[in-house]
């Protein structure tokens, strides 16, 4: 027997009220609910539908380990972030702003899968097969195995894929996709979360790699319920400027590699392009010899990252001063401010302080403590660093500059865009032989390093 319910889900967290609010309870997000119709099914007992398993449990010393094949494809930050390619039967979920190149990077893996031989089947919900083509044809993406669909049943979906048996699928987008049991519209929570649950059992059963491309709210998080990531192997974010020529692939969740790995592309008439030396990309429009501007050495996952750190500070009219940072925590911003306040002597209280970093990178590592604090310290003196320093250290409450990991990377990265001198925690050079053309300044405080930084 079956009975109709009337529920109302929030289509921002998932949360689920047998009334209708204006503020969900659990994001604090208004007029989010909506009413959905749920179809509840009573069985008799559970071992008339519940299928049995034939596997028994086993210890775990007597488990097989192996590694994970991966399909290897020519997109070297692509390979990056997942980990070192793709793992057959893994549900990838991406996620990224509206024409941020989500589409693009999509159909160009999949042109790239296929030059290895592999079949590729690609699911287009928004765009129909005309407009794919168009696409395919300026990306020059075109090859006989692949197949494009237009289409958003489930039903026609699976039908689709069990006739082609493809080895790489793409879901183009989730939110399109509905399946005809559920009376509910497409793209809300009860549709997401049963077309990704159908999407799971099929990757996972047929080792098909799965990718699905998410909407984004205005926030920035992927749409739906919190637990569609959750069901996802991986769940990487495309994001970048509309007015800025790159865009940055972060994987937030990799079962099957790092989440701190970054992949940095450029967007150009004939599609994405690897960057595969983004610290000259960041720095190629730096200016030289200008007060507030400090060079950091960053680590993305395994990769260092050289990137510009921009500081203003002026007097202001108001009783309290603004404190703006783009690219770093805030929070971070009036930590050190207020170190250099306490510590320091500056008298920072009458001042606005603006933080940039430049090229619209995100930093949340504490090595860009240093770095900041110079930038400040900089542009509130009026006196310029030198152009050719590189700096990094983690900043403690008390003013001291605490040691940070994986130095011989960075101050090789800086030796090869041609930095002279690193200024860096002195606590970091113990078991360590720096390069012998560059210039080592270890350093304890603050103090320290602004005298030698501005020196």
């Amino acid at each position: 027997m079956s009975k109709q319910k009337t529920k109302f889900c929030c289509q921002e967290c998932g949360y689920e009220s047998p009334k209708w609010m204006g503020k969900c309870p659990g994001c604090q997000s208004w007029n989010t609910m909506v009413e959905e119709i749920e179809t509840v099914v009573r069985t008799k007992g559970m071992n008339s539908s519940t299928p049995r398993t034939k596997e028994k449990p086993t210890p775990i010393i007597h488990i097989e380990s192996s590694p994970e094949p991966r399909v290897v494809t020519s997109n070297k930050e692509l390979n990056r972030v997942l980990g070192g390619g793709i793992v057959p039967g893994s549900l990838i979920l991406v996620g990224g702003d509206p024409g941020i190149g989500k589409s693009t990077l999509l159909l160009q893996t999949s042109f790239e899968l296929t030059q290895a031989h592999q079949k590729v089947l690609y699911i287009s919900g928004e765009e129909s097969v005309k407009q794919t083509k168009l696409r395919a044809d300026r990306l020059n993406a075109a090859s006989p195995l692949l197949y494009v669909l237009c289409e958003t049943n489930l039903e026609l979906i699976e039908e689709a894929i069990q006739e082609i048996e493809p080895d790489f699928l793409v879901i183009d987008s989730i939110q399109t996709v509905y399946h005809p049991a559920i009376t509910s519209a497409p793209g809300t929570v009860s549709q997401v979360r049963e077309c990704t649950g159908h999407f799971m059992r099929i990757a996972k059963g047929k080792g098909i790699a799965t990718v699905l491309v998410g909407h984004v709210t205005k926030e920035g998080a992927i749409a739906g319920p919190r637990m569609l990531e959750h069901m996802v192997d991986c769940v990487l974010y495309f994001e970048g400027e509309r007015h800025h020529s790159y865009r940055v692939l972060r994987a937030v969740k990799n079962r099957f590699g790092s989440t701190n790995e970054i992949g940095i592309f450029e967007m150009q008439e004939a599609g994405l392009v690897e960057v595969s030396n983004p610290s000259e990309l960041f720095l190629s429009e730096r200016p030289l010899g200008v007060a507030g501007s400090t060079v950091v050495a960053s680590m993305e996952g395994t990769r260092p990252v050289l990137v510009e750190i921009q500081a203003l500070v002026s007097s202001t009219n108001f009783p309290s001063p603004r404190r703006m940072a783009t690219g770093v925590d805030h929070n971070r911003l009036s930590l050190i401010i207020a170190v250099l306040e306490k510590r320091m002597g500056m008298f920072l209280q009458n001042q606005d302080a603006y933080l940039n970093v430049a090229g619209g990178v995100k930093l949340d590592e504490p090595a860009v403590d240093l770095a900041i604090a110079i930038s400040i310290a900089s542009s509130f003196r009026d006196h310029a660093t030198r152009p050719f320093d590189v700096v990094f250290g983690e900043i403690g409450l008390t003013g001291e500059v605490r040691g940070v990991s994986r130095i011989d990377q960075r101050v090789k990265e800086a030796e090869k865009l041609g930095f002279r001198r690193v200024i860096m925690p002195e606590k970091s050079l113990k078991g360590w032989t720096h390069p012998p053309g560059m210039e080592i300044i270890g350093v304890n405080t603050v103090s320290e390093a602004l005298k030698a930084a501005l020196e």
